[in-house]
This record gives structure tokens, C-alpha cells and sequence, in this order.
């Protein structure tokens, strides 16, 4: 159980909020009168109290808002809470969908501490059911009444798409077709080949969204800007190469070219990987000689398999 101690808005994103005694939360929008709420995944922003009050004693003249916080709650660290966490706060209800941020431009506390506490300790939700807040009402943690649907991104690697030279099919057919399997797609993206860029991409999507799949699309060639594998096994922490000799062997059967596919499939954390190809035809059909047992992966990934003999 918390308790909430500030409630801060702003008209203008990148400014500091103000404190409101009152706010008006919208299902799948956000806080009433406050620039960042939208239709995303980072309606609403979170700060425990106790990490504002260390950051204080550092010597941090500070007021609640400062961070770009929109609620301050006691009693919980909420940096600890898994993701997909509902929290429960009279009639309204937000699920964690991100675990702190990118920080582009350093704020004013930045530049006078040396550090932020946001990017770090911060937490980002979206509003499942609306409703009214206010200072010093209880947060509770709400306990799910169904298994989180599987979250996923689809990262397309092409210098072409990027540039806006090619259209994307690739990723497209990637995102249908897990959305059919009932997938939540948390996150589409078109980047170019560079491997730093990537890795920051896949860093991200597992470490802050904490994503169950990530597929790539493209890059994984012999070309010499190929380096979508590089970038993959470079952020993983664990190898899971079952997947990726799969999908080899399955296009082997289609075309000898496939003895030329360098992808990866990798464990970042909690989070599966997987490197499919660029073409819109091979990416479909190698995705679909695994999706079947992806599933599996993410239950054993989130612990929510009791026995591996039983399955």
C-alpha cells in the first residue's frame, strides 16, 4: 500500500510540473490537462517519494514536479514492481508498461546535480480505467484477473525504408501477423543499418519496456552494412541459437540461399530476440515455422512454468 503525496501537471512537455490537489485520470489517455497525455504507453509518470527525499538530502533544493513526475507516491518503490503491475487508486486503475526513460536533453536538475533521478527510478504507465485522485489517497497493487497478453516490437533494419526509398512490407507482415496470434505491438520502428543505433533500439525495448519478443527485420545478409546480427548477440545475455538454426533449416528446405543467413536469436534478460530476413515473402514463412512454440519461451522467460516436463 501507498499513499499519494503530490500530484503535478504541465501544460508544455519538457517543463517542470505544477502541484494540483485534484486530477482527472482518462482511460487510454492520460491526466486531464497534462502534455503527456496521449494515445502511448507513457501517459502517466511516477516517482516513489523515498527516492525524492534521498535525492534531497544529497543537497537538491527541490519541489515535487521537478523530475516531470505527474504522482508522488509513498510506501512503494514502484522501480521494483514488474512490469505490467496494475495499480489501484480509488476507481482508477494504470498498468507499468516502461521502467524510466531516455534522457535526450538533460534537465535543470541535471545541470546543477550531476544527476537525475528519472531516467532511472521513474516508471511509466497507461490508464486502464479513469477516474478522480487526489492527495492522500491510498495506492494499492491490484492483482490481475487474467495472464498479460505477450508484449512485442518489430524493428525494421533497411537504409532504403529509412530513407523513405522502399516501402516497409517486411515489418508490416511481421506486426499482422502477431497481432493475429494475439499480440500486444508495443513498439514499430524503421532505422538503418548501424549497429550502435540498434543495439541502443534493443537495450531499450528489453531493459525499460521489458518486452516479451523483439523481431528484427532485415540486415542479415552478407552485405557490408549487414550487421543486424553483430548488434544482437552483442546486447545479449544469454544465447538462444535453437531458433534461429530452425528457421535455417526450415528455409533450406525453400532455397539454398538460406546457407547465406547469418541471424541471430538471443536472451536479453527477460526479453527473446529474433533476426528474421528483409524479404517480405522469407520473413513471413520463417516466422511462421516458430510461432507456435514462442509462447513457451515467454512463460518459461517470465517463470510461469512450474515443470518443463509436464508441458
Amino acid at each position: 500500500m501507498g499513499t499519494i503525496r503530490a500530484i503535478c501537471i504541465s501544460e508544455r512537455r519538457g517543463t517542470k510540473k505544477e502541484c494540483v490537489g485534484e486530477a482527472v485520470l482518462i482511460e487510454n489517455f492520460g491526466i486531464e490537462n497534462d502534455a503527456h497525455a496521449g494515445d502511448w504507453h507513457r501517459q502517466v509518470s511516477l516517482l516513489s517519494d523515498e527516492k525524492i527525499q534521498a535525492f534531497k538530502r544529497k543537497g537538491a533544493d527541490i519541489e515535487y514536479g521537478v523530475f516531470g513526475e505527474n504522482i508522488v507516491v509513498d510506501g512503494l518503490d514502484l522501480r521494483m514492481l514488474a512490469m505490467g503491475t496494475l495499480l489501484k487508486c480509488n476507481d482508477v486503475l494504470i498498468e507499468i508498461l516502461q521502467i524510466g526513460k531516455e534522457c535526450h536533453n538533460h534537465c535543470e536538475i541535471y545541470h546543477t546535480m550531476g544527476d537525475c533521478i528519472m531516467p532511472r527510478e521513474g516508471v511509466l504507465a497507461r490508464v486502464i480505467k479513469g477516474g478522480t485522485i487526489k492527495v492522500g489517497d491510498t495506492v494499492s497493487i491490484e492483482a490481475r484477473t487474467e495472464k498479460r497478453p505477450y508484449q512485442s516490437a518489430v524493428i525494421t533494419v533497411s537504409d532504403r525504408c529509412a530513407r523513405g526509398e522502399r516501402e516497409d512490407l517486411s515489418g508490416a507482415i511481421i506486426a499482422n501477423r502477431l497481432k493475429e496470434q494475439g499480440y500486444i505491438i508495443a513498439e514499430t520502428l524503421i532505422i538503418p543499418d548501424e549497429k550502435e543505433l540498434l543495439k541502443r533500439h534493443l537495450i531499450q525495448l528489453a531493459d525499460r519496456r521489458q518486452l516479451d519478443l523483439i523481431i528484427t527485420t532485415g540486415g542479415t545478409g552478407f552485405a557490408p552494412r549487414d550487421t543486424t546480427p553483430e548488434a544482437t548477440l552483442e546486447v545479449a545475455t544469454r544465447n538462444a541459437p535453437g531458433i534461429a538454426e530452425t528457421i535455417r533449416a526450415h528455409s533450406l528446405s525453400i532455397t539454398p540461399k538460406a546457407m547465406l543467413s547469418r541471424a541471430a536469436s538471443v536472451i536479453r534478460e527477460k526479453t527473446l530476440i529474433i533476426n528474421l530476413p528483409g524479404s517480405p515473402k522469407a520473413c513471413e514463412q520463417c516466422l511462421d515455422c516458430v510461432i507456435e512454440t514462442l509462447p513457451h519461451a515467454f512463460d518459461l522467460l517470465r517463470d510461469e512454468v512450474a515443470d518443463c516436463a509436464d508441458s
